[in-house]
């Protein structure tokens, strides 16, 4: 983003600071509602998980841009601490393929977030 008006690169990382956090507040509020006022969708289990954690790493990879790895660590971090959670939740359990999902996606969406940060420095947008 180093071509664009420092006003829209200023609008465009906030919004994404903004998303990410509302994306965190949503994946836990899923987690830790009983079971009977999670909604349920005809999509796989792994595939919502997946989803929304790619989409909480592309947000913060976008938001917070500047640190990377710091960023990756605090996801791996919330996705553990979302799975143990859940121990509290009666009705609710946390499963290891959860965290391994959720872990892996979100470092995929940081990934991806890093990727297209990199070629748009690099073509000067």
């Amino acid at each position: 983003m180093a071509g664009v008006d420092p006003r829209m690169r200023f609008l465009v990382i906030n919004a994404f600071r903004i998303a990410s956090w509302l994306l965190a507040i949503a994946i836990v509020v899923l987690s830790v509602v009983p079971p009977s006022l999670r909604p349920e969708s005809d999509v796989p289990h792994d595939l919502e998980h997946f989803a929304i954690f790619v989409a909480s790493g592309i947000a913060f990879g976008i938001g917070y841009s500047r640190r990377p790895g710091l960023v990756a660590i605090w996801l791996v971090i919330f996705a553990g601490a979302v799975e143990l959670a859940q121990l509290a939740i009666p009705g609710r359990h946390a499963r290891l393929s959860d965290f391994i999902v959720d872990a892996l996606a979100a470092c995929i969406g940081l990934a991806m977030a890093s990727y297209v940060a990199e070629r748009s420095l690099a073509q000067g947008v």
